[in-house]
């Protein structure tokens, strides 16, 4: 990489705290320490990877009291000369070091711009470079685990295996293509099919897995059905931990969408709490219920409640017919009372619609039933698989739009040799599915990408 600006900037939150870290890099980086630090010895000569006991000062005047650790390229997180001043965590006093350090020769980093420089001085490639901000992020144990897999390069060896295979394929054409009298091109075709059928496979397990990465990353976004008075006010209070919502024996109580983000076994869901769906003269409630239902087109995931203690009718079969052909549990309450409605009567009512039970007895003024719920919000949303294992998982659209152009053009080779088309077809469409999986390492991406990629981290990363 060319010689670059030194930066700084504060890297840890902008809040009072213990203690805070302001980040130096670049070529500079040593010069300008040594004109702020007063310590023992002047740090430009120091080893690497050591801490200081010392003193900011800014024109004679000391600033703070700071351990300051010496990272020499290219054994540091950017791969260039690194700096960081941990000092007392009062927020004025590290403002005051970073003006410091900024009148003395550095400039402040934009945001992102310390984990650019690791990208481009080939630290890291872009999947690890997005797994940072998806650590910081992570709201669970799942999508922190599956953050982590990233930026040790999970991903990027699968995408690395792939290109690689290609690569060899496309080449091995071109060289039979310009020297065909000593490379044997017959029936190669056949023998390319089940590598690019092979890799097609992977590309689409790794798509198919963006729903799931973005459910871990973002949260489950969960709207509440039901009656009034079934219970899904106090549904909302028993998963949050505390009386989110008002709850009373009057029916039409909640009128409109209460929001709550929850977690539940280690999953995130953004909860939405609606007015009861019931058929009302009363306008106010009425916008309520409209409210609900269009709440729900746009959710992941319905949790129908049923008042186990009282009959169906004809608001029941209404919400029934509404959540077909969407992700939905029907959560059973009250069933620690004098029980009306059973499972086997529900899964009778849905049997010619829905080949699977996702009905679950529970009782939110107990909290029984939630384990259940738990496994059966895997198997809906995660098709089971959520385990914190190796597996990996497509969290941000870019990757997942990548991914589809290249199983796109893998078809295409797949379609070329199926028809017998000559040789020289299929290495088109190959190097069109080798580009579009190096935009997910950042092999093949352009500088105004970069950018943008970059300009969505926080300060100091």
């Amino acid at each position: 990489m060319e010689s670059k600006e030194t930066i700084a900037a504060i890297s840890t939150g902008m809040t009072n705290s213990g203690i805070s870290i302001v980040r130096i890099s670049g070529d500079e980086a040593f010069l300008v320490i040594d004109k702020i630090y007063r310590g023992k010895a002047t740090l430009s000569g120091a080893m690497s990877h050591t801490i200081h006991y010392g003193f900011i000062v800014d024109m004679g005047d000391t600033i703070d009291e700071v351990l300051v650790s010496i990272m020499r390229a290219p054994r540091t997180f950017t791969g260039e000369d690194t700096v960081e001043i941990n000092c007392h965590g009062g927020m004025f006093v590290t403002q005051k070091i970073l003006a410091t350090v900024i009148k003395n020769g550095a400039r402040l980093a934009q945001p992102g711009e310390f984990t650019k420089r690791a990208f481009l001085n080939g630290k890291m490639d872009l999947t690890q470079a997005e797994s940072v901000m998806d650590v910081i992020q992570s709201q669970n144990e799942y999508a922190l685990h599956s953050s982590i897999g990233q930026l040790k390069g999970n991903l990027k060896r699968k995408i690395e295996g792939m290109r690689e295979m290609i690569l060899y394929h496309t080449a091995y054409i071109e060289t039979a293509l310009d020297d065909p009298e000593h490379v044997d091109m017959e029936n190669y075709g056949k023998e390319l099919l089940p590598v690019i059928e092979k890799i097609s496979e992977d590309v689409r397990r790794l798509i198919e897995s963006a729903d799931a990465g973005r459910l871990m990353k973002e949260g489950i976004n969960t709207v509440i059905l039901g009656k009034p008075n079934v219970g899904k006010s106090s549904l909302l209070n028993a998963l949050s931990g505390y009386d989110r919502a008002i709850v009373t024996n009057i029916e039409g109580t909640t009128r409109d969408v209460l929001e709550e983000q929850v977690r539940v076994g280690g999953i995130v869901l953004n909860l939405m709490d609606t007015a009861g769906i019931r058929e009302t003269s009363d306008e106010i409630e009425k916008i309520g219920v409209d409210r609900a239902l269009k709440y729900a087109e746009d959710a992941d995931l319905i949790l129908y409640v049923v008042d186990a203690s009282r009959s169906l009718d004809e608001n029941d079969e209404k919400i029934l017919d509404y959540i077909y052909d969407r992700k939905f549990v029907i959560l059973l309450n009250k069933s620690d009372l004098n029980v009306q409605i059973t499972q086997e009567i529900l899964q009778n009512r849905i049997k010619e619609k829905y080949e699977e039970n996702f009905i679950i007895n529970i009782s939110a003024k107990n909290g029984t039933g939630i384990e259940e719920f738990v496994e059966m919000l895997k198997k809906i949303c995660f098709r089971g698989e959520l385990r914190l294992n190796e597996e990996v998982y497509i969290t941000n659209l870019r990757q997942k739009e990548a991914l589809q152009r290249a199983r796109e053009a893998l078809g295409k080779v797949e379609e070329s040799i199926g028809m017998g088309m000559p040789e020289d077809f299929y290495s088109i469409d190959m190097m069109d599915a080798y580009e579009a999986l190096g935009t997910i390492t950042g092999e093949t991406v352009g500088e105004d990408l970069i950018n943008e990629i970059f300009s969505k981290f926080c300060m100091g990363k």
